[in-house]
């Protein structure tokens, strides 16, 4: 794809920077540009006006002293336009947002998964200690983050400007590890009681893990499992 063609998340109409033209779009595509706001504009009637008005402002832009109108369209206003599109360009883009949607269905299941396999934790946590204390708890979550981020949660969102929940912004591949990290410490917390031991042995089942996943990579086979 162009590398002209800028589509940014989380930009509003206020902060045009990010956001994609009619302009740049007939640029990608090899429109001519009145043809893409024919297209914009026959396309406005079949959407709602919630959705045009979230998606799509008219504007103008300037070439040689002369002013002409255009659009500014949002992620989503130039997804909605792009798929009625045909033409080697348009095929491209489509074949990356579906490589895109895949991937992100696959870090859903595994994060769920996760999420459902994390219970078997705590109550190996809670099986084990005679008197739970909250650190008991805190710490194996930690560990498990040590071992997959290479810091503590709290460092590794400050050092990527993350708000809100950690889970939320980790990789596919981040979430793969804690998953499993999650699931054979359920069972080494019955089997080495020391806390030092249990780190040491899965920091080497990370390992393992890592080739296992490259090797899944290479393979295209698929990862969650």
């Amino acid at each position: 794809m162009n590398s002209k063609l800028v589509i940014m998340d989380k930009k509003s109409f206020d902060d045009v920077s990010g956001i994609t033209t009619s302009k740049m779009i007939g640029d990608v595509f090899f429109r001519d540009h009145k043809n893409v706001l024919r297209d914009i504009e026959n396309l406005k009637q079949n959407l709602t006006a919630q959705f045009w008005a979230a998606n799509f402002k008219e504007s103008t832009y300037k070439s040689r002293g002369k002013e002409y109108k255009q659009y500014i369209l949002s992620k989503d206003g130039f997804i909605m336009l792009v798929m009625g599109y045909t033409g080697k360009e348009a095929v491209l883009f489509k074949e990356k947002y579906i490589a895109r949607f895949n991937e992100m269905e696959k870090y859903i299941k595994s994060r769920e998964m996760a999420k459902a396999e994390f219970p078997a934790l705590t109550e190996s946590i809670k099986e084990n200690h005679e008197e739970i204390k909250n650190y008991h708890f805190s710490n194996e979550i930690d560990m498990i983050n040590r071992i997959v981020l290479g810091r503590s949660s709290k460092q590794y969102k400050e050092d990527n400007e993350i708000e809100g929940e950690l889970r939320d912004n980790l990789t596919e591949e981040h979430i793969y590890y804690i998953r499993k990290l999650q699931i054979i410490d359920a069972g080494f917390i019955y089997a080495i009681p020391d806390f030092q031991e249990r780190k040491t042995k899965l920091k080497e089942y990370y390992n393992k893990l890592k080739d296992e996943y490259n090797l899944k990579k290479i393979t295209n086979n698929d990862i969650i499992d």
